[in-house]
């Protein structure tokens, strides 16, 4: 019997309006995402990784689609089953400063989403669930009484990961969560995170522009360019075999520490990008491409199965 995907996101399509039309942010995504598995989401900034999350967890509403959790549209629930539904689906913000309130101790911020949602009632009650929260992560007892600006960043983001505990989620958007931190504070969190997910059975997103840390953290991984999913294939699979020309670029960019150990593989990226507002059919990368063909731009190329489990857009493999 097929596994069924926690979340899953069918013709999923987020526009924002502009002076010069709709800029497509997020363009006919379809993903799945299994209980227990981490989905790696890479790309250049500005590719609506970002937005892609937040249009899951309903932070920002879509402009067509659907996304479901367990099987149910979250799109199509009203306030009162979405308030339920947010506390099965957190994220975990970029920048571990600016998104905790400075007023608050970190007992309090980590109290803050138990006291919103009323999942714990009861003073003692909530104070031994942040006890426990904090030894989940590994923040010292001592700490409870501490500020943000008097932490670390590795401390501050063992915040934010237990603020996204503490309504007991099943899955959880990780929006760039190291890519604030230094090398050795993010080799923690990563396996902080890594080691949760086998503990707890959580499925994550996980967004980044960093490959080497999507593929130590990820099972699969889908490759965005310009709102739309250009490849998705098992994390092994993409990094041995990556069959898009824009995947094929990305991977060669990855710093190796031996010199001219590349030189000969290397894909360089030439070009401008091509603007995301009313965008020509077509492959939005074909201005870019050294692979290109007078099919890239005649329409749109759907995401295509060229071995199992592994699906790419590109008119060589149609």
């Amino acid at each position: 019997m097929a596994e069924i995907p926690l979340i899953e996101t069918i013709h999923l399509k987020k526009y924002f309006s502009t002076p010069a039309g709709p800029l497509h942010a997020v363009d006919d995504v379809n993903l799945k995402i299994y209980p227990g598995k981490t989905l790696g989401v890479v790309g250049e900034s500005g590719c609506g990784k970002s937005t892609l999350g937040r249009v899951i967890l309903r932070l920002i509403e879509a402009t067509e689609g659907q996304v479901l959790f367990n099987g149910e549209n979250v799109l199509e629930q009203n306030k009162q089953r979405i308030k339920e539904l947010k506390k099965e689906m957190q994220i975990i913000f970029q920048d571990p400063y600016s998104s905790l309130d400075p007023r608050l101790s970190v007992a309090e911020l980590i109290a803050e989403p138990l006291q919103v949602t009323k999942s714990i009632k009861g003073k003692a009650a909530i104070n031994k669930r942040v006890s426990e929260l904090m030894d989940t992560v590994g923040l010292a007892e001592r700490l409870a009484i501490a500020y943000p600006h008097e932490l670390d960043g590795g401390r501050r983001q063992r915040i934010g990961v237990a603020r996204a505990l503490a309504v007991n989620p099943k899955f959880i958007v990780c929006d760039e969560p190291v890519s604030a931190l230094d090398v050795s504070i993010q080799a923690q969190i990563l396996n902080l995170l890594m080691d949760l997910q086998k503990d707890m059975g959580l499925a994550y997103m996980f967004i980044t522009h960093d490959l080497s840390v999507v593929k130590h953290i990820s099972h699969d991984i889908a490759v965005m360019y310009l709102g739309q999913n250009v490849e998705l294939a098992p994390s092994d699979e993409l990094f041995r075999n990556p069959m898009h020309p824009y995947t094929k670029a990305l991977l060669a960019s990855i710093p190796l520490p031996k010199l001219n150990s590349r030189m000969s593989q290397q894909e360089v990226i030439h070009g401008e990008l091509t603007s995301p507002i009313n965008p020509k059919p077509g492959c939005r990368f074909a201005a870019r491409c050294p692979e290109r063909t007078e099919a890239c731009t005649k329409a749109n190329i759907p995401l295509k199965e060229v071995a199992p489990g592994h699906f790419v857009s590109c008119v060589k493999y149609l």
